[in-house]
């Protein structure tokens, strides 16, 4: 049977986005897969900065919630998380580590907040929806690509 790992905090707080390890990606330093991903959204590099420079992952979430999105977002948001989650973990030896460590585990961003796009929510409200659970995805997909 397979180890699920559905909840990313506690032991498991380094497979959030929310996670401080810092990065670079695209010329800047990053301090979170979150502030990435939520400035991504946006081809204005002055709210692009405002958003890598926000104090908490969750004021970066707030301003990415705010952006007029850039109109190839829905095309380009994956490949926009992978590169995200592979950096973080490529660039913090330390958190690649915990990765490997999981080992086959089945990895699930098991939320309460009805997002069924990058994790799988299990409140009441989403009990007959099945998450595609993305994050999730590209965390094992990444996990694989640190074991080559």
């Amino acid at each position: 049977m397979t180890k699920i790992i559905d909840c990313f905090d506690g032991d498991y707080w380094f497979l959030s986005n929310f996670t401080y390890a810092t990065f670079t990606k695209n010329s800047a330093r990053w301090d979170t897969v979150e502030h990435y991903f939520q400035a991504m959204k946006t081809t204005d590099l002055q709210k692009r900065e405002e958003i890598r420079l926000a104090g908490h992952p969750r004021f970066a979430k707030k301003f990415g919630r705010q952006l007029l999105l850039r109109p190839d977002w829905e095309q380009i948001k994956y490949i926009v998380m992978l590169n995200g989650v592979m950096a973080k973990f490529n660039q913090n030896l330390q958190l690649a580590n915990l990765l490997r460590a999981t080992k086959s585990a089945f990895l699930e961003e098991g939320n309460t907040w009805h997002d069924n796009i990058w994790g799988n929510c299990t409140c009441f409200k989403c009990t007959n929806i099945i998450g595609q659970n993305l994050l999730g995805k590209i965390l094992m997909r990444v996990r694989t690509e640190l074991e080559v």
